[in-house]
């Protein structure tokens, strides 16, 4: 796989594979290896939040995929869509959310990283200064690879999605023969009604899911990019959904609830369980791996999304900026500042509370260019029902993950938002 991906891409452009491993990894690392310990608090019940946030994701990966047909490869995603059918400002607004949820994105999968480090090294769960330290060298040492070629970046990610998959099949396959079904009960351990248990944890699953959309940001570098991008996009989803679901159901089968809790590293400790304290260590490298590669992917999308809105005048010129590998690399920086505040920021939490409040507030930041890109796709196919339809489930389904969030973080997230809004004038001004 790894040899077709090279060759399929050109000089300094990503085919198929290169796509598709951007989307798998993008998802696939940046929430799964530690999800299972935040689900923990709400029992089984959790499995249909999965259920439903994969229909969510199945819906948003159709619309990204059909704007991607009629977007003209365009860089941008999100934020072209919206520009193009709804001007300026919604343009701003979604460029600045989809930022934001990048770096939020880029925090928690760090933490997720660190989680599983301390399997391998154990003075990193005892040594919070020694924790963080290493935390900040995998954000610059990744910021450091996206200042390269296109090229090579694909190179790594598509390296690290293949390697990834080890431990997450031997846990979600090999795990089913030793469930203890005692661990799926109580149902509902979180004492919320069935309805609010479910709403919660479709949110935190949905997170698993972000990323759908990363091949429809570098669209000027994927070649043949009006069908590359959908299929990349559908199949991604497609073979993340069924990895988690396997892996969820054999995590909980294995380790119970209040243990399951407590856990930082859940994937390493199933594998325990299953064939000792070898595989534990072996799963928990797979596990850095995986999670290494998530981290590269989005390193990759902060920068181009304030790199388009720059062109257009709608944010600051230096986000602009590329160097001679054609990186927006002022931009990459930036944002890499701003994840490496909010990590040491949220450090005093636990592992799994830190976790647990970054995806809850990246999934909020991105809804903002989820809902406009499904408005974009209904307002550029009128006469399309297929699509009319499926940018009218997905916007109702976006509606339902903001109600999730729960109301400390729906209102953080719109300061942070409405934050945005006297840079976009001073911008316009100028």
């Amino acid at each position: 796989m790894l040899y077709i991906a090279c060759m399929n891409d050109s000089k300094d452009s990503i085919g198929i594979w290169s796509s598709t491993s951007l989307v798998v990894g993008n998802m696939v690392g940046s929430g799964v290896f530690l999800l299972p310990a935040s689900l923990a608090i709400y029992g089984a019940i959790s499995l249909f939040g999965w259920l439903f946030s994969s229909l969510g994701a199945i819906l948003l990966a159709l619309v990204f995929g059909e704007l991607s047909k009629i977007s003209n490869k365009k860089p941008g995603g999100p934020y072209y869509y919206t520009r193009k059918s709804f001007g300026d400002l919604p343009a701003f607004l979604v460029a600045w959310g989809y930022w934001i949820s990048i770096w939020c994105t880029n925090a928690a999968i760090t933490v997720a990283l660190l989680g599983y480090l301390g399997v391998l090294f154990p003075s990193l769960n005892s040594n919070p200064l020694l924790s963080i330290c290493t935390g900040l060298f995998f954000i610059w040492f990744f910021t450091w690879i996206n200042s390269k070629k296109i090229s090579t970046i694909g190179f790594v990610q598509t390296l690290t999605t293949a390697l990834k998959i080890i431990p997450i099949v031997f846990v979600g396959i090999i795990g089913l023969f030793y469930i203890d079904f005692n661990n799926f009960y109580p149902f509902n351990a979180s004492g919320l009604s069935n309805f609010e248990a479910i709403t919660a944890t479709t949110t935190l699953t949905f997170f698993a899911f972000l990323g759908m959309e990363s091949a429809t940001i570098p669209s000027d570098k994927v070649n043949n990019a009006s069908t590359t991008i959908k299929k990349a996009t559908v199949y991604g989803t497609l073979f993340a959904i069924v990895i988690y679901f396997t892996s969820t159901i054999s995590i909980m089968g294995l380790i119970p609830l209040e243990d399951l809790t407590n856990s930082s590293a859940p994937f390493a400790d199933s594998a325990e369980i299953i064939s000792g304290p070898f595989s534990r260590k072996i799963v928990a490298i797979g596990a850095v791996i995986a999670t290494m590669g998530a981290l590269n992917g989005w390193i990759l999308i902060q920068g181009q999304i304030p790199m388009s809105a720059s062109i257009d005048g709608l944010f600051p010129k230096i986000f602009g900026k590329k160097n001679s590998n054609n990186s927006p690399i002022s931009g990459i920086i930036i944002s890499s500042v701003l994840i490496s505040l909010l990590l040491l920021a949220n450090y005093s939490k636990t592992l799994v509370e830190a976790f647990t409040f970054m995806i809850k507030l990246s999934t909020l930041s991105v809804i903002t260019p989820y809902l406009f890109s499904t408005a974009c796709l209904a307002l550029l196919s009128k006469t399309n029902n297929f699509r009319l339809i499926i940018s009218f489930l997905a916007f109702i389904f976006s509606i339902w993950i903001i109600i999730g969030c729960g109301l400390e973080t729906v209102t953080l997230g719109f300061i942070m938002l409405l934050a945005g809004i006297p840079f976009y004038y001073w911008l316009k001004r100028k």
